[in-house]
């Protein structure tokens, strides 16, 4: 008896190790203030660390969304056989019948 869809397990797992990837990524490569930087240095300086820490925040959600898959597919479970419908041949009895 299969315990979780493998597919849903497999892209959640990949999408986790790509956002971690990602995100150790921008932290080694996060932009650094240097000593006697002009104004205009400066304000590209404080554009380019904005820009990262929005792609952290965005590849943070591509592995919470890939978390979220992993725990999903320990509940996606597929039954064998289908939906079986239950056939009654006998209908209630009424009280008021002999």
């Amino acid at each position: 008896m299969v315990l979780v869809d493998k597919k849903i397990l497999a892209g959640g797992i990949s999408l986790v190790s790509v956002g971690l990837v990602i995100i150790f990524y921008l932290n080694s490569s996060t932009p650094v203030w240097h000593e006697g930087m002009t104004q205009a240095q400066a304000d590209d300086l404080l554009v380019k660390q904005q820009e990262n820490r929005n792609y952290t925040n965005l590849a943070g959600m591509a592995a919470g969304v890939g978390f979220l898959l992993v725990l999903i597919s320990f509940g996606a479970r597929r039954k064998k056989g289908g939906a079986k419908t239950i056939e009654k041949d006998e209908r209630p009895k009424d009280f008021n019948q002999n």
